[in-house]
């Protein structure tokens, strides 16, 4: 029988998931699925709820483990579920003695009709202050693109999030290990590698001499000589410091596409989420990486429907859209998290968070098509994910016909069909 990982939420999550396929199975875990939760929003909460209940269904002698943010912050109610087996913590979770436990637990006495929390192995999160690399090259094989996890955790305490609850404080990959990687990956014939974590601009506090995220790219960038293309997941754009701005600047191989933690247009709502930029520095920004690198693409986290926020302020995140130029938006209808303090503040009518939300992915549609009709007429270096689709430099997916997954190929922008580039 195999181990499952069924995966909630963001990119880190993914990458987190293989970890845990491979800890969990040297383990000599056997017939058992994983669920790696997110915490981001209630709705996610809930939909992890609902699989667990559908998996023992369609598995009733599997054992579930459940895990993730969401696992780290309400261990208590997975662990009254039924379903649940056993509820393992964060950090356990990529630690190979936490599934060696488990393991023992399962073929020991544990059985489904343990007292809840007795199926309990949280950890404190906040006491993790160190992070190893996690290398996972061999679920990668044959992937285009692949990620390098360089940054956990968060320092930040934003209003609306419970992530730092459930991920702990931010701590970082030394850069020598993280090079290390990149340079396996690129041996292996992977062709774009992404940074990622939770809080990436945070990168290096931790270290000894604090070196910056554009430090770490730079370290990159110099140092893999083959590798054909680095791409930054999302960054929180107040914090991005000197070197990276320069390397978006002078290495083409630095992809010319960034996804910033905006989360509202407004500077009241900024500042009751406790956000550390204005409107104007997220626009400034934007201006400058622009200068710096023309063609380059903004994506973009906005939250709809935050507490106290009135139809005008919720206006000037309508307006961020244009104002940063930005062509793809991640939307999130607020959702009160319990613990935070926005969940304590006045809080909008649901209908009207819905309706708001639709109306900036409205928005975001109407930006993205915009992008691609200027796309049109231009050639783009697009790395080929499958052999249906592939990727430009910006991001942007491209309907292609045939090709070898993994090769970078000029190719010709001749229309879209609003979603996807054609040539």
């Amino acid at each position: 029988m195999s181990i499952d990982v069924v995966t909630f939420g963001c990119r880190l999550n993914s990458f987190e998931s293989e970890v845990i396929r491979r800890e969990a199975a040297g383990a000599g875990l056997d017939d058992a699925i994983v669920v790696n939760t997110c915490a981001v929003t209630n709705e996610a909460v809930a939909q992890a709820r609902q699989t667990i209940r559908k998996l023992r269904r369609d598995r009733p002698g599997a054992r579930i483990v459940v895990t993730g943010c969401a696992a780290q912050t309400q261990p208590e109610m997975f662990a009254a579920m039924a379903e649940v087996d056993r509820v393992l913590g964060n950090d356990d979770k990529m630690r190979s003695d936490a599934w060696r436990a488990t393991k023992i637990a399962f073929t020991g006495a544990l059985s489904l009709s343990l007292a809840a929390e007795e199926k309990i192995a949280v950890a404190d999160i906040m006491a993790v202050t160190e992070m190893a690399p996690h290398l996972v090259a061999g679920y990668q094989r044959g992937l285009p693109r692949v990620f390098v996890q360089v940054q956990n955790g968060c320092d930040h305490r934003c209003t609306f999030c419970i992530i730092p609850y459930g991920r702990g404080n931010s701590r970082s990959v030394a850069m020598g290990a993280v090079v290390d990687q990149v340079r396996t990956l690129v041996e292996a014939g992977h062709a774009e590698i992404v940074l990622t974590g939770v809080d990436l601009t945070s990168y290096g506090a931790d270290l000894p001499g604090a070196p910056k995220l554009g430090t770490l790219t730079q370290q990159i960038l110099r140092h893999v000589p083959d590798l054909k293309r680095l791409r930054i997941s999302s960054i929180d754009s107040i914090e991005a410091d000197r070197d990276l701005l320069d390397a978006i600047a002078s290495d083409e191989r630095l992809m010319p596409h960034l996804h910033l933690s905006l989360q509202a247009g407004d500077d009241m709502i900024l500042k009751r989420m406790k956000r550390r930029h204005t409107r104007k520095d997220a626009i400034e920004f934007c201006e400058q990486v622009r200068r710096l690198r023309p063609d380059i693409a903004f994506g973009a986290d906005i939250i709809a429907g935050f507490p106290t926020e009135t139809e005008e302020m919720f206006s000037r995140s309508c307006d961020l859209v244009d104002e940063c130029d930005l062509t793809f938006l991640h939307v999130f209808p607020y959702s009160p998290r319990p613990g935070t303090p926005a969940a304590k503040m006045p809080q909008v009518k649901g209908d009207a968070i819905r309706d708001r939300a639709r109306r900036l992915r409205e928005a975001g549609h109407v930006a993205l098509k915009r992008r691609l009709t200027s796309e049109i007429g231009g050639a783009r270096q697009v790395l080929i994910e499958s052999g249906t689709q592939g990727r430009t430099e910006h991001f942007m997916p491209v309907a292609i016909a045939g090709g070898v997954a993994g090769e970078v190929r000029a190719l010709m922008i001749a229309g879209h069909d609003g979603v996807r580039l054609h040539v």
